[in-house]
């Protein structure tokens, strides 16, 4: 047998072989692009998504609302429903939280309204209101705590500061025992030099990171990463 005759007989017999393995990479790398895709899709679905994810990503847009220009302002407006704001240069604490869920595609105006629609006397009655309002029901914060423990976002209450994670919602009464001045912010992946993780808030000089966690009586601390919510509320029923 000739040389050239081995060589195409030796071809022969590995030629399959090359193509087989070349056929399995490609398995593989179509396997690879469907995952990625599919981390992709996860990645652009609120509901879709791991609640660390979530987390991380509530906590990056509640650092984001401290660099907005935001003039307090707690007047009444009336706004587009859903999807409605008041300027973007306006705002009160809530507007902080609710700014920052809907970098995460969650409407918390939407959210509240419909709540509020189908179980409107399990909200506080502070306002003599005898409908839900769309306007404003989510800017406030007494509201906002009944929605998020409604939906199972409620935590326990802690003073160890260990205990609170980025992109938990916290809200307090400012006056204390003296009366009652509600305020809400978000906790961040920030630690102050005090050890406590600094929160993103509005008291008046527009949204700031700072280190208030313990300042005031807190009323709530809720997780709410629409997923983790869920089964937190069936985990208790």
């Amino acid at each position: 047998m000739t040389k050239a005759a081995s060589r195409s007989r030796h071809w022969g017999t590995f030629r399959p072989m090359i193509v087989l393995a070349r056929g399995v990479a490609g398995l593989v790398v179509l396997a690879l692009a469907a995952s990625v895709a599919v981390s992709i899709d996860a990645e652009a679905s609120p509901a879709g998504q791991p609640a660390g994810n979530l987390a991380e990503r509530l906590n990056a847009a509640a650092l984001a609302r401290t660099e907005a220009r935001v003039t307090y302002d707690p007047a009444y407006r009336r706004i587009a429903y859903p999807g409605g704001d008041v300027a973007a240069d306006r705002g009160v604490c809530s507007d902080v939280v609710i700014r920052a869920y809907r970098t995460l595609g969650i409407d918390l105006q939407e959210l509240v309204h419909e709540d509020m629609r189908a179980a409107f006397d399990a909200y506080p009655n502070h306002w003599g209101l005898t409908r839900p309002d769309s306007n404003i029901d989510h800017r406030r914060v007494p509201n906002l705590e009944t929605f998020l423990r409604r939906q199972g976002a409620e935590m326990p209450a802690s003073d160890d500061p260990k205990d609170y994670r980025a992109g938990d919602v916290v809200a307090w009464n400012l006056r204390g025992p003296g009366g009652f001045l509600p305020h809400i912010g978000i906790v961040t992946d920030r630690i102050a030099p005090s050890g406590r993780p600094m929160i993103v808030h509005n008291i008046g000089a527009g949204p700031q990171l700072e280190d208030v966690l313990f300042h005031w009586p807190i009323t709530g601390r809720y997780r709410y990463l629409p997923e983790a919510a869920a089964a937190t509320a069936a985990a208790r029923e």
